[in-house]
């Protein structure tokens, strides 16, 4: 590459310019304020101090170029190519102000983060100055002193813990106030004493010996089921001559639809016992019943633990519902947990693998549910007395349905309201030499805006019964009392609005009253039409007589 190079002749300033003068001025004041608000640019200045000549024009504005760093690369090559004295000052000068402007700048944005850090410096600092001299006056103690309190306090609540129990929370106590709040062993540690005081140590809750009262709450919810109902009755008279009442292990056997979940919650009432329900269909994990060990993640007690610690109490009625259909895994056999859970020699001191502490659960009331007891294991029934529901004959059914499911499903869907507890207990003041059964049709009046004949009749029942709904339970004519009674509820507010309906939904009778004779526009045409298949005997060439049995019952 040729390159031709000219030099320049050496630009020497010997003038007395009064203007010169002030912009050499000007620019050191500058130069001397930056240095003052920019630390950097001090140190650029004591470096370079060498070859600053505040007379010469030139050297001072090639000095104040070169420590700027504000400055662009083609700022600097024009103070360079500048040859009059008082252009290349000014363009200096330039360069100065705005490194000035960038170091008022910084300087304001670190006052900024200065006083924000300071800010928070000074509250931290007054804060834990308060927490000592409030701990210092006994007004406050620390967050993992308050746990520990909070948990002594919990179990001074208890009527008597065990021995071993407390041993074993007295050194988890001393474990958690050596152990760091941030500590993973800390929060392991804290959820195992939250569970260990958790449990309601020998708390029982106080229990109704009043066999009339029993009776009376147990048939208010349920018609006949009497074999449970005695079964019942027969444990409140054992405890009420014994003077303390053990558990039991009950098995309620029968085709759905029964009420065999629903009477163990009215069971609960009846004994004045908490209620819990969980149910077992499917689970085929021992660690829902047995518990977890502490050392996995996210470790907790089974199910028989929660239920104490939700109940509150040491004597709950515990439902295990369709306890015939438990699953069966890689993770064990529920059926066989159960076994120590069930057995009446064994559960006073029932051992969950994570509180790994010996509960005695003798107290309690277990009642299980199954739809068929070929399915569950033979260990485990042998520890359960068996109370067969064969199902509700026709007589039951009606009952049933007059007097429970109607007003129920007419409670829901509006047409009913419960009476008003005055004129209730006018009415009992009357009728005390009458010992009555109360059900809830008693309860019950015509909701405002709805006619007084709305309701659905007997020989209606009768019908669902005979015609639509022949299974061993009364599910299915639950179902279609609920679809009567929505049919009803739309027909009221449409007439009462004046709104339109299709012919399928509109009233064709003149009555309010479902009957027999108008059944059929509110759930269609007979399922069943006849009770027997050959009405006339004999039987045709080639038919005989046969029996079938099923669990279901019915006509299934």
């Amino acid at each position: 590459i040729d390159v031709t190079i000219s030099h320049w002749p050496r630009l020497d300033y010997t003038g007395s310019d009064d203007t010169i003068r002030a912009l050499c001025n000007e620019i050191v004041s500058t130069i001397r304020e930056v240095a003052q608000i920019n630390p950097l640019f001090r140190e650029n200045v004591a470096l370079f101090a060498m070859r600053l000549d505040a007379n010469d024009p030139y050297r001072l504005a090639d000095f104040a170029a070169s420590i700027c760093s504000a400055g662009k690369p083609e700022d600097l090559q024009a103070v360079l190519e500048e040859k009059d004295p008082e252009m290349r000052l000014h363009k200096a000068l330039v360069l100065l102000s705005k490194e000035r402007e960038v170091s008022k700048l910084q300087q304001e944005i670190q006052s900024k983060v200065e006083e924000k850090m300071s800010e928070a410096q000074r509250k931290y600092f007054l804060m834990e100055q308060l927490k000592s001299i409030k701990k210092e006056l006994g007004m406050e103690r620390d967050d993992k002193e308050a746990v520990m309190e909070k948990y002594r306090k919990q179990l001074a609540e208890y009527p008597e813990v065990p021995d071993e129990v407390m041993k074993t929370i007295n050194a988890e106590l001393d474990k958690l106030s050596s152990l760091e709040m941030n500590s993973s062993e800390y929060n392991v540690t804290r959820n195992y004493l939250d569970w260990l005081c958790g449990v309601p140590w020998n708390v029982m809750s106080d229990e109704n010996f009043d066999i009339k009262e029993a009776r009376k709450i147990l048939d208010r919810d349920h018609y006949g089921l009497d074999d449970v109902k005695d079964t019942i009755l027969e444990f409140i008279a054992v405890g009420k001559l014994k003077g303390s009442v053990q558990g039991k292990i009950v098995c309620l056997a029968g085709p759905p639809g029964t009420g065999k979940t629903s009477i163990a919650k009215s069971v609960a009432e009846a004994l004045g016992r908490e209620f819990y329900r969980f149910s077992v269909g499917g689970l085929s994990n021992v660690s829902e019943i047995k518990g977890h060990r502490r050392t996995y993640i996210g470790a907790m007690p089974g199910k028989i633990i929660q239920s104490l610690k939700t109940t509150g109490t040491f004597n709950p009625v515990i439902l295990i519902d369709e306890i015939d259909k438990l699953g069966y895994g890689h993770q064990g056999d529920p059926a066989s947990a159960l076994l120590e859970v069930l057995d009446p020699s064994q559960n006073s001191s029932f051992l969950d693998h994570y509180l790994d502490e010996p509960v005695d659960i003798s107290k309690v009331l277990f009642m299980c549910t199954a739809n068929e007891l070929e399915r569950i294991p033979g260990p485990l029934l042998d520890r359960m007395e068996v109370i067969r529901l064969s199902g509700y004959d026709f007589p039951e059914k009606v009952a049933i349905g007059e007097q429970y499911l109607v007003p129920k499903s007419m409670k829901e869907n509006g047409l009913l309201v419960e009476k008003e507890e005055e004129a209730t207990d006018e009415n009992q003041s009357d009728n005390k030499g009458e010992e009555k059964v109360a059900t809830p049709l008693a309860n019950y009046v015509h909701a405002e805006h709805v006619p007084s004949t709305v309701g659905i009749s007997r020989d209606a029942i009768e019908s669902l019964v005979r015609w639509y709904a022949r299974e061993a339970g009364v599910r299915n004519l639950s179902k279609y009392i609920d679809k009567i009674t929505r049919k009803l509820a739309l027909q009221v507010v449409a007439e009462d609005e004046g709104a339109e309906l299709t012919k399928k939904s509109s009233r064709k009778s003149e009555t309010w009253t479902v009957s027999d004779e108008n059944l059929e526009e509110y759930v269609g045409k007979h399922i069943f039409t006849s009770d027997r298949l050959y009405d006339k005997d004999p039987l045709p060439d080639g038919i005989v007589m046969g029996l079938a049995y099923t669990s279901m019952g019915g006509s299934a």
